[in-house]
């Protein structure tokens, strides 16, 4: 028998990318925290678990000694859905299977992946369940059996899900393992599980496996965040649930109450958070409910950080697509969604809450503290190329409404086996593979660069933007929280810093920007000639007029950007 308190164990973190749990980089999931808690919860001394990410083993080949010599090696990963990231690169197929070589000891894989394996991370695919050559596949919560696996002293373990007793032990159990990522404690934040399954059946989704919405009580997120912060962690999102709003209820409903116990409870515990976002809303929960769900958004926005997003799974805006996938709302219902959220959260710190949502001249200089984001998915059952002319349709009646959306996602479909799409594979997303970069770049075009402008107009401060890497000659950064926006500045700057920013023009989907307040007396040529209404040129006469005792010398028009910190004399 393998005694507990003698194991040492590696967790490595493959990252994931569910419809309802993100771990990319800045983000971690609650799969590695959790499996930590488990472990510590069958006896295993957290002094004997390390903890490492995928990105970690690739940019030091010494760590893999861990994988190699560990008595049991835990891999957590998996992506059912595609995306593109910044901070972390996702473990792929043949990265994972190398880890089962290299372990000596027991190995285990959990997490999404259970739910198939792709040739790689990208949409317009077909994937197939796969152990990856480990020695045990986790069929059901990989915490649950890591836990049992160890109890068993590494003999095996019957595949189960954990309840809420485990879950909260767990949760807090394993927050220490918090520290051992790379981006602890400054750009780190954490996923929180509020529930897990649907009560809707979607034809490509993996959320329904896990069954119909099981929540957790407010008392037990409350804890976790507890004992995060007690870690260090400062940014959390309440990411892991189908709909925020339904929270607490009977699965569909909106339960206010429910709202503020977990939204209130989590201030108390930690009231020098610096993020705190939500992932996903159903419109339709919106629109079934709409004055309970008013409340809802009222009590989110009162306790959230400003630029949070509520992603809407609208899917596709096709009704036909939408009666061969079950999707659950239409393109109507959910415009009546976005319009109840911009009048309810679209307002800015220090704005106008009666005449939101706010933008124009005379917004506050900050983002709104929540708006819908769209997401649409592409090859499913039924499309056409009228799906596209429809999709487009619905985005720029949004925008001519002058409502504001925070992002809108567009990607193409991953086909699961378990989900109704696996029959439909991804043939079709194949077939229009062509028709969809069309359309994908005419929506960034004609819709996503005029609503950015909407939604962060020049002159927006974006505090506490953390410089990630360098190209072309500028600095690129991000806010910490839900789809922030990609920040360029002039010049090569010093990572890992951070700094607060205003936008000054923008792209598709992300902005350039100078940091603010920007010293007239020492900024670059460069950053000069970026605050609109500046130009070269005029930057140039900047530069060779100084030193300056006050803004108004240079020009009232650029009091949004500019400040003027009087030049040191000499004694």
């Amino acid at each position: 028998m393998t005694d507990p308190a003698e194991l040492d164990v590696t967790i490595v973190d493959g990252y994931v990318d569910e419809p309802a749990h993100f771990g990319v980089p800045p983000y971690i999931s609650t799969y590695p925290r959790y499996a930590a808690g488990a472990l510590v919860d069958a006896g295993v001394p957290e002094s004997r678990i390390t903890y490492h990410t995928i990105d970690a083993l690739r940019e030091d080949t010494h760590l893999w000694r861990d994988v190699e010599t560990a008595d049991l090696m835990v891999y957590v990963g998996g992506m059912t859905v595609p995306g593109k990231y910044v901070g972390g690169t996702p473990a792929e197929p043949d990265e994972v299977r190398k880890l089962a070589w290299t372990a000596d000891g027991t190995s285990i894989i959990g997490g999404p992946v259970r739910f198939g394996v792709g040739e790689a991370n990208e949409g317009a695919s077909e994937t197939a369940r796969d152990d990856l050559d480990f020695d045990f596949l986790a069929m059901a919560d990989v915490e649950a059996a890591v836990y049992d696996l160890v109890e068993s002293g590494l003999e095996g373990f019957n595949n189960r899900y954990r309840d809420v007793e485990e879950e909260t032990r767990w949760a807090r159990a394993g927050a220490f393992v918090v520290e051992q990522h790379p981006n602890h404690p400054d750009y780190l934040i954490c996923e929180m599980e509020t529930s897990r399954g649907c009560p809707y059946r979607c034809s490509f989704c993996t959320e329904p496996m896990y069954g119909n919405p099981d929540f957790r009580p407010p008392e037990s997120v409350v804890d976790e965040v507890d004992a995060l912060s007690d870690r260090g962690v400062a940014h959390f999102r309440l990411g892991r649930q189908a709909d925020i709003l339904a929270y607490g209820g009977d699965g569909e409903a909106p339960n206010p109450d429910a709202l503020r116990r977990l939204y209130g409870g989590i201030r108390e515990v930690a009231p020098d958070l610096e993020t705190f976002h939500l992932d996903n809303m159903n419109p339709i929960t919106i629109v079934k409910w709409p004055e309970k769900a008013r409340e809802g958004i009222r009590i989110i926005a009162e306790h959230n950080t400003p630029g949070d997003t509520a992603a809407f799974g609208l899917e596709s805006a096709d009704p036909e697509v939408m009666s061969d996938n079950n999707l659950n709302v239409t393109a109507d219902e959910c415009f009546e969604a976005v319009k109840i959220v911009n009048e309810v959260a679209g307002f800015r710190p220090g704005g106008d809450r009666d005449t939101a949502p706010n933008h124009g001249d005379d917004a506050a200089r900050r983002l709104p503290k929540l708006l819908p984001g769209i997401n649409l998915v592409h090859g499913l059952k039924g499309e056409r190329r009228e799906t596209f002319e429809h999709n487009k349709q619905f985005l720029q009646r949004v925008y001519d409404a002058g409502l504001m959306l925070r992002r809108v996602n567009i990607r193409q479909v991953m086909a699961f086996e378990g989900t109704d799409m696996a029959e439909t594979g991804a043939d079709i997303a194949k077939d229009h593979k062509q028709l969809f970069k069309q359309y994908k770049r005419e929506v960034r075009e004609e819709i996503d660069n005029p609503m950015l402008q909407r939604v962060a107009p020049p002159g927006t401060v974006l505090p506490d933007v953390h410089l990630e890497y360098h190209q072309d000659g500028k600095t690129f950064g991000r806010q910490l929280g839900t789809y922030p926006l990609l920040v360029g500045l002039p010049g090569e700057r010093e990572l890992g810093r951070t700094i607060d920013v205003a936008v000054t023009d923008h792209g598709y989907r992300s902005v350039t920007g100078v940091p603010y307040p920007l010293d007239v007396n020492s900024a670059s040529m460069a950053e000069l000639a970026t605050v609109p209404g500046v130009g070269k040129s005029r930057a140039g006469d900047i530069v060779v007029g100084r030193p300056y005792e006050a803004v108004g010398e240079v020009g009232d028009d650029l009091r949004r950007f500019i400040t003027a910190r009087p030049p040191e004399r000499a004694d």
